[in-house]
């Protein structure tokens, strides 16, 4: 196995017409790394994750709420959340997105 991977995230999983789909790129002893094509429309419902985490936007834009916050996610957008934090996100457009669970 490589020491190291190169991706193009934006490539690896286009957004499907209607749905999700996600692909799990890590997961080992520190991280679980999933990344999420959504559908314009589409998104996650409110939840908490176990484990910190961090939410990347690679491409498109979405609405996230995390906590009492609502956040335009859009390329470029970072953000970090403790475990246990209850965040949704509706995509506003086909929308590219890596999720990061620290363990």
């Amino acid at each position: 196995m490589s020491p190291f991977q190169i991706r193009q995230l934006a490539e690896e999983l286009p957004p499907p017409e209607s749905g999700r789909l996600t692909r799990v790129l890590v997961d080992d002893a520190k991280a679980k790394v999933i990344l999420f094509a959504f559908a314009a429309e589409d998104g996650l419902a409110e939840h908490v994750a176990p484990l910190p985490a961090i939410i990347q936007i690679i491409t498109g834009d979405a609405m996230l709420t995390v906590g009492e916050e609502t956040i335009a996610g859009k390329q470029g957008t970072w953000i970090q959340m403790a475990a246990k934090l209850p965040h949704s996100v509706n995509a506003l457009s086909p929308v590219v997105m890596l999720l990061t669970l620290l363990k």
